[in-house]
Order: structure tokens, then sequence, then C-alpha cells
């Protein structure tokens, strides 16, 4: 009987002493990191002075704490210059700055933004504020219009004017900068950037000539991380079925193509250095067209550690390629320290080698098909070990992953290599990559249909505690299930947990029963910092007024009211929190109309609208103060705007929650004021032209913040307030002070931030209900 072979561990410590010391400089400062660095040298000294360890014990331990004490004191250096650098000094004031800077990655659309924002990196080369003028580096992080920025290309040098602020990032970012209009571009892409973006650009045009838009905008991120035309949608159901991975460059993406690449070579019998030679080669070429930056690399690492695994079948060189790759890459990037992506590489990458194999060996001694075995074995591994990471990352956990990541395996490997065919083939003559991507359009549908059945699951998507007490809780509970189904004592046990979950939770949580509560009038969406509300409109139909940040979010609110005829869209106004959703709501659902407010400003927020409609062919209409809208069993009489539109473009964002439409509706449950985000100017005009505000309910504006008047309040004198927020917000909304003037009228105040969705309602004693998923409050 052959021994067990043994996992090299030795790079572990170090590797690990790497990572903790450049994520404590920083998390916690350059001063953290001196002081851990001298903890390191004490340390050394105790080892070396106590002589108790083995010697091999001795010397890994040393290692460690020498590469510790080096990071530290090579990440202190990094964030005292970030800390000390010009920008830094001119955004903690607010002032504006000239900048000539090269690009580092693709320009990525913004959700949560007003209109047609990109966000793009980019590493300074020189900055000019006021009369002072300096060469320096470091990173920025640019919000600016789409327009001359979104096509830009890794590598370009651009000079721009912005206003620059401080950034909040957990990373090396020195500032961000707030671009007030295109760029001057003052320096070519390289070559390599130049022949990266063509092949990407045409991949991208045979791919939407083949094929629909929700799998034309699939398959580049699929081969090469490229999402820019992913629909939203697609994006979220993604996502909430954990196939979000598949998205995105990761490690899977290398090790398929350089499996491929190994098998043709083998075919063609060549040798193992020509064949390393080769595969080194199209390694090179893919890093090159999914852009060089820290994320495609640290991808291309974590893949060729499995692979590595996988041709040698040596777990025991694996580990330690595993190890070198994280303090290499550490050392070029050390905000990978602080990057939820590079922890979930790195444990699924560990996963993958050490617990994998183990798995899939156990089950086939046990009858399993090799072929089955391995593939739940991969799919169980990765999600068990990440799924800490995930809650501490998102607070929140998909209960289908595991069924929706075996489901589509089958056909990821194959859609990967066909997906480079088509690139290649597309890069010679486009049409004849419109034929290689036909051959993709049934696995796609595949890829498809299980995010989207598996994200409609009820449950399907967990809220859990985030940050450090998530990643505890989940911690535990994989441990524990792990030990469970390990120890053969603790099996009933954990069947029996099972099938109390089986029987119990899954009619508790997946027929939500008392949900939606019965004879609902209005409901505040939980959508995050945003607005999304609904009017029942009769016969399970609605309408919905705006449509908050998220697609997803909204969709879902909608799902779960089983809401499939909306009579209106109805968005207050064009700022992102209340139009992004848009699609969330057209999304498999027969509407009738989207009305707007008189302000067609932003305009780039107005057009994105405008197309979302157009592509769904419905009509849009817009609506101002006196007139009245009635959609099914609804009619909402439009109070305002009062105030004059602005004529100017440039003050159109300022002025937008001011021309937001407020409207008033009567339910059984009472009068229902609507208010969008207006503000003080706003809601001051409409007392003095003697609107009729009162309303026995009210949408707080601008979910809650400090511009809301006690005068106002007064006026329309609600016994309930609803107020749409996102939870720890940035904004610090609800504001105190609004919330303290409530109190002081006796009125109650609902919250989606505390309670989710909130339906309102007519109680049995004739008043108002209120109704969160996990309680009811009669006033």
């Amino acid at each position: 009987m052959s021994r067990p072979r043994i996992v090299d561990l030795r790079l572990l410590p170090s590797s690990g002493s790497a990572w903790a010391a450049t994520a404590v400089g920083i998390g916690f400062g350059a001063r953290a990191a001196v002081w851990l660095a001298v903890l390191a040298l004490v340390a050394i000294a105790v080892v070396v002075g106590l002589r108790t360890c083995a010697p091999a014990m001795a010397g890994t331990l040393i290692a460690a704490l020498l590469i510790g004490a080096g990071f530290a004191v090579a990440t202190a250096t990094r964030v005292q210059a970030v800390h000390t650098h010009p920008l830094a000094a001119v955004a903690e004031r607010g002032g504006d700055v000239t900048l000539i800077a090269a690009v580092s990655d693709d320009p990525r659309a913004v959700r949560g933004r007003t209109g047609d924002t990109v966000m793009v990196r980019v590493t300074l080369r020189s900055m000019t504020a006021g009369r002072d003028a300096f060469d320096v580096g470091g990173a920025v992080l640019v919000f600016a219009p789409g327009e001359g920025w979104r096509d830009l290309l890794p590598g370009s040098r651009v000079q721009f004017r912005g206003r620059a602020g401080e950034t909040d990032r957990a990373d090396l970012t020195v500032a961000v900068v707030r671009a007030t209009g295109p760029p001057t571009v003052v320096g070519e892409p390289p070559w390599h950037q130049r022949a990266a973006g063509y092949v990407r650009d045409r991949f991208a045009e045979a791919a939407s000539r083949a094929l629909s838009d929700d799998a034309a905008g699939l398959l580049p991120g699929l081969v090469v991380g490229d999402t820019s035309n992913l629909p939203q949608p697609v994006a979220d159901d993604f996502t909430a079925a954990g196939l979000a991975h598949l998205t995105a460059v990761s490690g899977a993406n290398v090790s398929i193509l350089l499996g491929a690449v190994l098998l043709l070579t083998r075919a063609a019998a060549l040798g193992p250095g020509t064949s390393a030679t080769v595969a080194g080669v199209a390694l090179l070429g893919f890093v090159i067209l999914a852009r060089p930056s820290a994320s495609v690399l640290r991808a291309a690492a974590m893949g060729a550690v499995v692979l590595l695994a996988i041709v040698a079948g040596r777990r025991r060189q694996a580990m330690p390629a595993l190890g070198g790759a994280v303090v290499a890459l550490l050392a070029w990037f050390p905000e990978l320290a602080v990057n939820w992506g590079f922890a979930l590489s790195v444990a699924a990458t560990a996963a993958l080698v050490l617990i994998a194999p183990r798995w899939a060996r156990r089950w086939q001694l046990r009858g399993w098909p090799r072929p089955l075995a391995e593939a739940v074995a991969v799919a169980v591994a990765a999600h068990v070990v990440t799924l800490p990471i995930v809650a501490a990352m998102s607070g929140t956990v998909s209960t289908v992953a595991i069924a929706a990541n075996l489901l589509v395996a089958p056909v990821i490997a194959p859609v990967t290599v066909i997906g480079a065919v088509v690139a290649a083939a597309a890069t010679m003559w486009v049409p004849l990559g419109e034929v290689a991507a036909l051959t993709t359009a049934p696995p796609l549908w595949w890829l498809l249909r299980v995010a989207r059945e598996a994200a409609g699951l009820p449950g399907a998507l967990l809220t859990v505690p985030s940050g450090v007490v998530g990643f505890g809780i989940l911690a535990v509970a994989v441990a524990a299930t792990v030990a469970a189904v390990a120890l053969r004592r603790l099996r009933t046990a954990a069947l029996a947990v099972v099938v109390g979950l089986v029987v119990v939770w899954v009619p508790v949580r997946m027929l939500a029963p008392g949900w939606p509560a019965p004879g609902w009038v209005l409901v505040a969406c939980d959508v995050g910092q945003g607005d999304a509300l609904v009017l029942a409109a009769g016969g399970g139909s609605a309408v919905v007024v705006d449509a908050g940040p998220d697609t997803r979010a909204v969709d879902g609110c909608l799902d779960r009211l089983g809401v499939r005829t909306v009579h209106a869209v109805v968005l207050t106004h064009l700022h992102a929190d209340h139009v992004d959703g848009l699609a969330g709501v057209l999304h498999g659902r027969s509407v009738a109309q989207v009305v707007t407010g008189p302000m067609r400003l932003p305009s780039q927020a107005y057009e994105l609208v405008r197309k979302a409609a157009a592509g769904d062919g419905v009509p849009l209409t817009t609506v101002r103060a006196g007139q009245v809208l009635t959609a099914g069993s609804v009619t909402l009489r439009v109070l305002g705007p009062t105030l004059p539109a602005p004529r100017d473009p440039a003050d159109a964002d300022g002025a937008a929650n001011d021309q937001s439409l407020v409207m008033s509706v009567d339910t059984v449950a009472g009068r229902i004021l609507l208010t969008g985000d207006v503000e003080v100017p706003g809601q001051r005009d409409l007392l003095r032209d003697g609107v009729p505000l009162g309303a026995d309910i009210l949408k707080l504006p601008h979910h809650g913040s400090r511009t809301t008047t006690p005068e106002f309040l007064r006026a329309v004198g609600a016994r309930l307030v609803v107020v749409s927020v996102g939870a720890d917000n940035t904004f610090g909304h609800p504001n105190p002070d609004t919330l303290r003037t409530l109190q002081e009228m006796g009125a109650t105040v609902a919250r989606t931030d505390l309670g989710g969705d909130i339906a309102v309602g007519r109680s049995g004693g004739g008043g108002v209900a209120v109704t969160y998923r996990r309680g009811t409050i009669d006033r």
C-alpha cells in the first residue's frame, strides 16, 4: 500500500505573512506597518535565541518573519507616499487640477451614478494645481462623462481637468477625480493594447451579429472577461445564481484555454519543452487580450497553478507554486492584499488543489463514476471554501450556487474554447467569426436559462451579516457541516437538520405565507439607496413609481408581489438611484407606458430611459403639474414640480431633485403623497403656491435627507411616513433631525433599511396597516 503523499506547505507561512503585513499597512496605515516589522524582527531574535524548534521549522518561521517584515516596510513606504502625495493635499480641500495620466484599465460604466458615467483607473504622470506643477506617479480613480472616455484603451496617455476629492477606498489610490469633460489624448496606447482592442471589437461584433443580445453580451465575458455589453438583468441573474465568477477573468479561463493548448500539442506529438513554450505563448496572448491588469495577472497565476496540479498530478509542487504566486503578486500589486477577488482566487485555487482531489477519490471509492465525482468535488470544494469570503464581501449567500455550477459545468469548457476560436476567426474576417459564434448558441442558451431559473427561485439569495461577523458565522457553519458529513456519528444529526430545513424552512421561506400582504395598496421595495414604489392597480397589476438603482432588486420585488402587468412606470426625476433599475421593471412584463416629468435633463439619463423604453416598444410620455394620470385603477394627481426647469444643461444635475414629480393618490388606506427627491426650494414653492399637500401617508422626500423642512412635514401631516433608504448608506440618511421632527408630530416611520420591503394597506380596524416581511403595525 502506497504511503499518502504529503503536501509541501513550507511556503504557506511566508505567503501568509506577506499578505498580512501588506493588508495591515494598507488598512491601518504606515505606523502600524512599521510596528509590525519591529515585532517581526523581535520575534526572529526570540526564535534564534531559544533554539527549541527543529532546524527546519525554525528556518521556515524565520523566513516567514523576514518576508513579513520586508513587506511591512515596503507597504509603509508606499502608504506614506500616498499620504504625502501633492494630489492628496489638493483632494483634501477639493481643488481643481489638470492631470496627465496613463489609462490603466478599460473604462467601466458605473451603476448608481447619474447619466452616462464611467469609472477609469489611471496612473499619474504629472499634475498641475494652480501655479504648482509636479511630475508624480500614483494611482487615481476618475469618474467622468462617457463622451471621450468610454472608448479609451489601456495605455493611452490623456490630459484632462477635474475636481479632486479624497478617496474612501482601502487601497493605495491617491485621490478620486471627477473629470469635467472629455480628455485630450496626448499619447497613443502601445501596439499590443491596440491589437487587443481590435480583436475584442471584432469578437464583440461577430457575437452581436450571430447571437441574441443576452448571449452576445455573455460570450466575451466568458472568454476574456469583457462584460461591457452584458445586459444588467443577465449580470444580476448570474450573481444571484452564484455564477458571477464565470463572467470575470478567472483562473478557470486560463486553465481551460491552456488545457486545450496542451491537448493539441500532445495530439501533435510535440515534446514537453515545445509544449510548454506553446502554452507560455498562449498564456501571454491571453493576458494581453484580457488586459494585463492586476486581476488578469492574478487569474493567470492562479490558473497556471491549477493547471500544474492537473497536468503534473502533483499537489506537492502546486502548493509551493501557489505560495510563490501570492508573494510575487503582492510584491507587484500590493493593493491585492485588500482585494476580495484576490482572496476568492487564492481560496478557490487552494480548494481545487488540496480538497477537491481527496473528495473525488473518496467518492469514487464509494462507487461514484469518476466524471461525476470530480465535477461535484470541484463545485462543492470551491463553493464551501469561498462561502465565508462571499458572505463577508457582499452580505449575501447563494443557496443555489452548487446546483447551478454543476448544471452548467459540462458547457463551460466547450464554450470557452469555441469562444476563443470565434475571437481568432473574427479577427481574420468577421463573417467567419459569425459562423463560429453560431455554434455557441445552444450552450449559451443553457447557461442563460440555468442562471435565470436559479436566480428566480424563492430564497435563491439569502441576506447574511457582512464583514467579520458574516465571515465568522459562515466559517463556523461550513466547518460544522463538513465535520458532520465526515464523521459517521454526526451524520444522523446532520440528516435531521437537513430534513428539518426541508420540512420547516422551505415552506416558510419559499412559499412566504403572508407576503405579499393581503389588500396592500403601496409597497416600498427595498432597492438599497434609491426609490422603487409599487401601487396596486387591480387584478394583480400595478403602477411603479421609480425603479431604483439596481435592476435585480426591483425585478425581485415585483416578482415577490406577482406583478406581471404594469400600467405605467413613473420616473419622478432622472437621477440614477431612481431610473437605473428600469430594465428590471421592463424585463418579462407587459408595460403600457413610461412616464417622466417635464425636465428631460440630465440628457444622458433621459437618453438611456428613452432607449430602454424604445427597446421594449414601450411609449414614453410626459406629465406636468395640474395633470391627472389614470393607469389601471390608480389615479395620480400631479402636484409638482412648480419651479421652472433650468435651461442650462450644466445646472441639470443640481436642479433635478427639485424637478421631481410630486403626486397624490387616493386609496382605501388613505391619501398617499409621493415626493421623489424634492428638496427645500421645491417644497417651499409648493407651499407658496398653496398646493394641497395633506395626506395620510407620505413617502419621505430624498430618502430622509436634511433637505426636508419641518414646515413641509407639518403641511402634509401624515400619520405614516415611509422612508426608502439603503442600509449603512454613506449619506447619513435618514437625517436624525428629520426623524426627530416626525417623532414630535406623532407619525409612524417605516424604513426599508430596517424592514426590507414594506407593504401599506388598510387594517381591520379601519386604520393603516404596515407590513414588513417580518411583522405588522396598525395605526
